[in-house]
């Protein structure tokens, strides 16, 4: 028996139904042995390894309905962009303050702070641009492949993208998003696992700066490192 597969066989395979959803014709479904999020346990029919960073975790079963777990992976998704951002965006300033090219910064009251334009300009703006980059969004995952900003060439196809992977010229020039089917899921789960991170830094921004406001996100990690007996999560709520 030949345990080798072409290329197009694998094409072929990659666009078949699979668990009522069409498979990612760039995105090697996970294997069933995959690692699970306690060992032991098996996944839910409804996780079956087609979506990155699927370990089989839904005790709930609030993604048992096909088009809710549709949206609750593109929440996710975005969700994790935006805290990766965040994250980067507190910690970035952080270090520069500590180099001396700003000067009181301090991520918690970013908002209150003066620019180049006023509160209410800056809110318009950021309200028009956003709306506009949502509205495409959605109309992407209402309709899959309606929102295409790839340059149209003659007698050249441009790939299908998938649903909050846009890819091409803008959001994958060096073209990594368009690889073998195996890695392009490797890197997406990186991108799923490094978000749902960063959605739990962000928690801990948040309690750090209301509980220990006197400190930088920094200044209380060095704390910690120092003296993790007693510089921890519960010492907010034991000193005065």
């Amino acid at each position: 028996m030949n345990h080798h597969v072409s290329m197009e066989e694998r094409a072929e395979r990659l666009v078949v139904v699979r668990a009522g959803k069409e498979v990612s014709s760039v995105c090697e479904p996970l294997p069933p042995d995959r690692p699970m999020w306690f060992p032991g346990t098996s996944p839910p029919d409804w996780l079956d390894g087609s979506l990155p960073g699927d370990f089989g975790f839904d005790p709930l079963g609030l993604g048992s309905d096909p088009e809710t777990l549709r949206w609750f992976a593109q929440a996710e998704l975005i969700h994790s962009r935006w805290a990766m951002l965040a994250v980067t965006g507190i910690l970035i300033p952080e270090c520069l303050e500590r180099l001396g090219f700003i000067e009181n910064y301090s991520w918690y009251d970013a908002g209150s702070r003066e620019y180049f334009a006023d509160s209410t300009t800056l809110f318009v703006v950021q309200l028009v641009l956003m709306g506009w980059a949502e509205g495409r969004r959605w109309a992407d995952f209402i309709k899959p492949g309606s929102v295409d900003i790839e340059p149209q060439y003659p007698h050249k196809v441009n790939p299908k993208p998938d649903v909050g992977y846009p890819g091409g010229l803008w959001f994958d020039p060096m073209m990594w998003g368009r690889g073998s089917p195996d890695p392009v899921m490797v890197m997406r789960t990186k991108e799923i696992k490094n978000g749902r991170l960063a959605m739990l830094a962000f928690v801990g921004f948040c309690f750090q700066a209301t509980y220990s406001a006197s400190q930088d996100p920094i200044e209380n990690l060095m704390a910690h490192l120092a003296d993790p007996g007693h510089c921890n999560v519960f010492s907010a709520f034991t000193s005065q």
